[in-house]
Formats: structure tokens, C-alpha cells, sequence
């Protein structure tokens, strides 16, 4: 426990929950009023042990949680992760350091438990680099101009001996969860769904707020098996001709086929009454656009950085991925929390990997949060020594780094958390 006048920061107990879930909410600028009902659900789903406060002569005025989670590397392992969420600060206690005391907290507790990263999706940009997050993924959205795209306006299905059917709400959670655990280890970036994810996504989970229910669809092969799922809303606009001008908007679409994927974005575009399809948050390297006969009919709306990953156990952490070309390499890492910080040696190949402590003269030398920004494959040393945040030490270490680092396809997070 830490005191700092009457600030004192710790985990809360169950009596304290209430309170919490008020700063959260407040912090949030949602209504800062919760029902027992969801009280009670959200108390289920959290652990205690992980869930940090700081209090004002006994009021909670800022919150932070954590929860296990698995992400998947380059190469498909599943790595160990200390997922971050529901950081908040009250507006009255802001200019505190009160959250850089929750984050060193949770921090050291993830590394004494034996997580290799830390990872969070950040609200607001400027904060968690100082703490050693960089961003490892971006999300793009598209909206398409179905009139425009060029689609078969006749399309009736999958002409790959494929099919696609609607899915009750009350099978999705088990036929999601199923499919998930396959798409997930094919996707570096992607994190686990738990049995809560599912009961949010379909409705199932207590809330105060108001929601849309969705509509699902799987895509199956021609042998019978799930190759993709999709989640959308649909809203009823109708212009002053009578005609329909109704947005889909995608909640999640995920495949492991390049059929199934191109099956299923089809199906979205090709519903009747729908003119404009929000894709919601996706790969920028995502092959919507071009699965389109005229993909300037997709036009982006959003583009940002998405998930933000933190190494905690820096040869762990390198030792997870896969490398596509062999090359050695040698990092000076520093980082001023002292989680991952040292001189590492990373000697890769497609047959294996090892990353040792060493005194060797290094090739580059970078702050931990630029680590994690390079560790999902998504961004380019070379790039990162052009903008002065990462350092070449000898010539032509950036083109090891990115020959090692990078990935054919982006890196990709489709959940938030």
C-alpha cells in the first residue's frame, strides 16, 4: 500500500466495488448512476486482486484494471499478457501522478506474475508511451457506396460451393467461441474471447445503456465447416421517394479463407434496402477495397493507432515470435522502469530463435517502448531511425531489423477490451 497524503492507491475490495464503478463511470462521461443488476454482473467478471483504486479520504477518484489475456505473435504462439483497461482519472484529481503510481503497481505485480507484455488500447495518444507502451497495430475503417461498388446486383450466394446462413443469437457464443480459437492463432495481434466477450457481444450481459441488437451470419465450406462469422446492426432510413437508404454497420467479420472473407463482405453489400456498409475497425491492409469491382466506393473514415503492447520480459517476449529470413541482431534496450531493459543478443532463423544477454557492440538502440512498437511486425526500424526514435548504431542494423521484424501481412487487434 502507498500513501501520498490522503492519496492512497491499492486494490479495492468487494465492498469498495460500487464506488469504483461510479469513478469509472464518471471518468468515462457515462451516467455515474449503475443498476444492481449490472453491478452485480460486473462484479462477477472482475477480479479483485487486479483491480486498483486510488482513494481521496475514502472516495475512489481514479481506476485501473487488469485481466489475463492471450496474444498471438508472429508465427501463431500465444503469448502471456497483462491486458490493461478501465483507466480513468476523476477530473478533480487530475495533475497527480496518480495514474503513473496505478501503472508502476500493476506493472510490477504482471511482471512478478510472469506476463512477457502488457497490453492496452489507449483513448488518448500522448500518455502511454512514458510508460513504455508503443503501438503495434492500427485500425482502418471503410464505409462503402454500395450503389457504386459494382457489385452483381442479381448475387444470391457463394458460387465456390461455400454457403452462408444466419445464425440464431442464442448459438453464437459457442459457435464464435469454437471458430475464434481457430482465427485467432492465424492472426498475430488477436486476443483471446472469453465466455463475458460473447455474452456482451449477443446481448446477453446486463446493461444500462441503450443497444442494437445484431444480426449473424456464418460462412461454411463446401465441406461443412465455419470458415467465417459476422456481426452487424442494421438501421431503417428511408429518403422522401420512398426509397431505402439503410447503413449496415459490421461489428465484427472475421475469416480464416480468403473465400469466406470475400463470401461474407458480398453478403453485407448485396442485403436489400442497404445502400452504405461501415466496416467497422480493420486491418489497414485489409483486402475490402479490392474485393470490390470498384473499390473506390470505399472511402476511409477512420484511420488510428489501435493496440498498444508493452514488453515486461524482453527475451521472452522475442523468443515467441517467428523470424521469416536468418539474422543476428543486438538490441540496447532501455527502459526506465526497469522491467526490460539490457543489451540483448537475437540470433533468428526459420528454425529457431534464442535472445541472450550481452555485452556486444549493438546495432540499434531504442527505448522499450519502440520495441513494442516493432514487436508485432508492424512498423519499420528504418522508418523509426528516420524519426530520431530509434538509434542505428552500426550501418545497416534498421535493414536487419526489418528483414527480422516485419511481417507479409499487418498485424492485426479486431477486439478492444
Amino acid at each position: 500500500m502507498t500513501m501520498t497524503r490522503s492519496l492512497e492507491v491499492r486494490t479495492i475490495t468487494e465492498s469498495e466495488f460500487s464506488d469504483w464503478t461510479r469513478a469509472l463511470d464518471t471518468g468515462f462521461l457515462r451516467p455515474p448512476v449503475t443498476s444492481d443488476q449490472v453491478l452485480a454482473y460486473r462484479l462477477a467478471s472482475t477480479d479483485l486482486d487486479r483491480t486498483w483504486g486510488a482513494f481521496d479520504h475514502g472516495r475512489c477518484v481514479a481506476t485501473f484494471r487488469s485481466l489475463a489475456q492471450e496474444l498471438t505473435v508472429p508465427g501463431g504462439a500465444v503469448l502471456s499478457a497483462d491486458g490493461i483497461s478501465n483507466v480513468t482519472v476523476s477530473p478533480t484529481h487530475r495533475r497527480r501522478r496518480l495514474l503513473s503510481r496505478l501503472m508502476a503497481a500493476d506493472l510490477a505485480a504482471a511482471k512478478e506474475r510472469g506476463d512477457a507484455v502488457a497490453t492496452l488500447i489507449s483513448a488518448e495518444y500522448p500518455i502511454y508511451g512514458r510508460y513504455g507502451f508503443g503501438p503495434a497495430t492500427w485500425t482502418t475503417e471503410w464505409t462503402v457506396d454500395v450503389t457504386r461498388a459494382g457489385l452483381d446486383p442479381r448475387w444470391a450466394g457463394p458460387v465456390c460451393g461455400g454457403r452462408i446462413d444466419l445464425v440464431d443469437i442464442a448459438d453464437v457464443p459457442e459457435l464464435g467461441a469454437e471458430f475464434h480459437d481457430r482465427f485467432r492463432v492465424l492472426q498475430p495481434g488477436a486476443i483471446n474471447r472469453d465466455e463475458r466477450w460473447w455474452e456482451r457481444s449477443t446481448g446477453r450481459a446486463p446493461s444500462d445503456l441503450p443497444r442494437t441488437e445484431s444480426f449473424h451470419a456464418a460462412y461454411r465450406s463446401a465441406a461443412g465447416e465455419v470458415e467465417g462469422l459476422v456481426s452487424y446492426t442494421a438501421d431503417s432510413t428511408w429518403g422522401d421517394g420512398k426509397q431505402p437508404m439503410n447503413t449496415a454497420s459490421v461489428r465484427w467479420l472475421t475469416a480464416v479463407t480468403p473465400a469466406a472473407e470475400r463470401a461474407l463482405w458480398h453478403f453485407v453489400c448485396s442485403i436489400d434496402w442497404i445502400t452504405t456498409v461501415r466496416s467497422g475497425y480493420r486491418a489497414p491492409d485489409d483486402l475490402l477495397p479490392q474485393l470490390l469491382p470498384d473499390p473506390r466506393a470505399a472511402r476511409i473514415v477512420t484511420q488510428a493507432d489501435f493496440l498498444w503492447v508493452r514488453i515486461l520480459d524482453t527475451v521472452r517476449a522475442l523468443e515467441a515470435r517467428t523470424y521469416a529470413v536468418p539474422g543476428a541482431l543486438v538490441l540496447e534496450i532501455h527502459d526506465g522502469a526497469g522491467l526490460a531493459g539490457g543489451r540483448f543478443r537475437l540470433d533468428a532463423s526459420p528454425a529457431g530463435v534464442t535472445c541472450t544477454p550481452t555485452t556486444d557492440v549493438p546495432g540499434l538502440a531504442l527505448d522499450v517502448r519502440e520495441l513494442g512498437t516493432l514487436y508485432l511486425g508492424d512498423e519499420s526500424a528504418a522508418r523509426l531511425v528516420a524519426l530520431g526514435t530509434v538509434t542505428e548504431e552500426r550501418p545497416g542494423a534498421a535493414a536487419v531489423a526489418d528483414a527480422l521484424f516485419r511481417t507479409p501481412r499487418r498485424p492485426w487487434c479486431p477486439d478492444t477490451f
